[in-house]
């Protein structure tokens, strides 16, 4: 009986983000139409989603994308012909980092960014996954992604950093979080169970659902 390969590192590793963003652009945008979601979280979450998917694809524009052209033209071509999408997703983002974030109902602009923002995302992602995960298998070994993840995850902006450790918590199984783990910096190893806890409150405050309200006669 033939049994299938285990899957590389990259693989593993760049589900788990797209995991990820999927879960994390569907929440913001759902939490942005509840009154009930405080303002600070969902500030919160935004903020780290802008800064997030900004620096995610701009390290596949300037690194991944050429290194894996380089080893095969043909599936670089296809990379590249995403990037009309990304153009797309930044100037979403711009709107999205610009939306006011009210303490009353008035979030229809919010919203209207977040909508838009998730269905780039989930889009985009639908078109890229056929091309990318084919070329990370053929030409990136587990010690090339862990040299590109471990800069990757360097270089990655601070903001609400706890919540892509709250997120692949929540979308990942044990096997993929200790892929990814395994990139982390030792000296953020520490920080992760109170980075964790920061994430819960956050993410359950944006997912709380709403108090059904009575009107006596």
């Amino acid at each position: 009986m033939s049994t299938n390969p285990p899957e590389s590192a990259a693989i593993v590793e760049t589900r788990l983000l797209h995991k990820m963003h999927r879960a994390a652009t569907s929440l913001l945008a759902d939490a942005t139409q509840r009154d009930t979601a405080p303002s600070t979280a969902l500030a919160e979450l935004r903020d780290f989603l802008v800064a997030a998917l900004r620096h995610h694809h701009e390290s596949e524009d300037d690194v991944l994308w050429p290194r894996l052209t380089a080893a095969d033209p043909a599936a670089g071509a296809g990379l590249v012909e995403l990037g009309a999408e990304h153009a797309a997703l930044d100037a979403a983002l711009d709107a999205l980092a610009a939306a006011p974030v009210r303490d009353d109902e008035d979030r229809a602009e919010l919203a209207s960014a977040a909508v838009t923002v998730r269905d780039l995302v989930h889009r985009h992602l639908e078109h890229e996954e056929p091309v990318l995960f084919p070329a990370l298998t053929a030409h990136m070994s587990d010690q090339a992604w862990s040299e590109f993840s471990r800069a990757v995850i360097a270089s990655a902006p601070p903001v609400g950093a706890h919540l892509n450790i709250g997120f692949f918590e929540q979308v990942g199984t044990p096997a993929e979080l200790a892929v990814v783990t395994a990139n982390l910096p030792q000296t953020v190893l520490p920080l992760v169970p109170a980075m964790r806890e920061q994430a819960l409150a956050t993410l359950s405050s944006l997912r709380a659902i709403d108090h059904v309200r009575t009107v006596k006669a």
